[in-house]
């Protein structure tokens, strides 16, 4: 067994079905590698999916349940310790592997690599929404969960993944770092492959994604030099200024000084719009979201803070 493909996944079946019917038809021989599916909600619905694609020709197909932790970082614990492969592949229920993804994958693994990064698409519409601009943003990624490759051994070294990270929010970034200060050699492999087409989500979804923001303090924490050099904006300036005029004006309202609450005022609007704008650039023009992009960006701010500053306190270290 050559590589062991681990992929969480939480009650998204169709989603699984068409990640499964991918990493199936890999140009790999199916005697080389396996396929786990860490299922972080334990559901009789996903075992008998899994079971009923483990019972097809092609590669092993086995289901873990992830239990007691949870999380897309536990459930690929669960996955990685169980695995027989000396090379673990990862890659994420809503993603679609190319053919060749593995074979380009497992092939670069040259004497002295430790882990390899291979290519993310976010397939976009012609006018997206911010939020499908947002995903697309994992085209960018470093090192990635969506399509990232690892020796065995070398997640033994280092204990896999901190389960601290409870949801899908730099728990990625955070292997990234630990291998690089444990001097790991990363190569980045264009031709393997995977596409990544956004999910739809509900109004107003960039809100709920805020308190993911707790989880760059644990980052920060264990890694404050990498953190400082690749994570950009640290730490995001434009969301202090608006919440300082904010409070100004909150101020100023209370004081009964009209002459400076509108000056403060005048300050968040003028901040929140460029904001606002900002967002707006090159995304859909429909009314539905430019009105979501006017409410929100007045939230983001101080909920961003709100939950930066949580973190913080959460895992005892000086961040903002």
């Amino acid at each position: 067994m050559r590589v062991s493909v681990v992929v969480p996944t939480y009650r998204r079946a169709g989603l699984l079905d068409r990640c499964l019917a991918a990493l199936a038809a890999q140009d790999l021989d199916p005697a080389d590698y396996e396929i786990l599916i860490a299922d972080d909600a334990a559901s009789a619905e996903t075992r008998r999916q899994v079971e009923d694609w483990a019972r097809r020709a092609g590669p092993p197909v086995r289901y873990l349940p992830v239990q007691p932790a949870h999380g897309p970082a536990a459930a690929r614990n669960v996955g990685w310790r169980r695995a027989r492969g000396s090379i673990i592949a990862f890659t994420d229920d809503d993603c679609i592997p190319d053919p060749g993804w593995l074979k380009a994958g497992v092939h670069a693994f040259t004497a002295g690599v430790t882990a390899v990064t291979g290519r993310v698409v976010v397939p976009l519409p012609e006018a997206p929404t911010d939020y499908e601009r947002d995903a697309a943003g994992l085209e960018g990624g470093e090192f990635v969960t969506a399509n990232c490759f690892v020796r065995r051994d070398i997640l033994e070294q280092v204990g896999g993944f901190d389960e601290r990270f409870s949801a899908a929010w730099r728990e990625d970034s955070d292997l990234h770092f630990t291998l690089l200060r444990h001097g790991g050699q990363i190569d980045r492999v264009p031709s393997a492959l995977v596409v990544h087409p956004v999910r739809a989500a509900c109004w107003g979804v960039s809100l709920n994604q805020q308190r993911k923001s707790l989880f760059n303090a644990l980052l920060y924490k264990k890694h404050p030099r990498l953190y400082r050099q690749r994570i950009r904006p640290w730490p995001p300036w434009e969301y202090y200024a608006i919440l300082i005029a904010l409070g100004l004006a909150l101020g100023m309202w209370a004081g009964g000084q009209p002459r400076m609450l509108t000056i403060a005022l005048a300050a968040w609007v003028l901040l929140t719009a460029r904001f606002c704008r900002r967002r707006l650039e090159q995304t859909s023009r429909a009314l539905g979201h430019i009105i979501e992009m006017i409410v929100t960006s007045a939230l983001i701010p101080p909920l961003s803070v709100f939950w930066r500053l949580y973190g913080a306190l959460k895992f005892r270290v000086l961040f903002f």
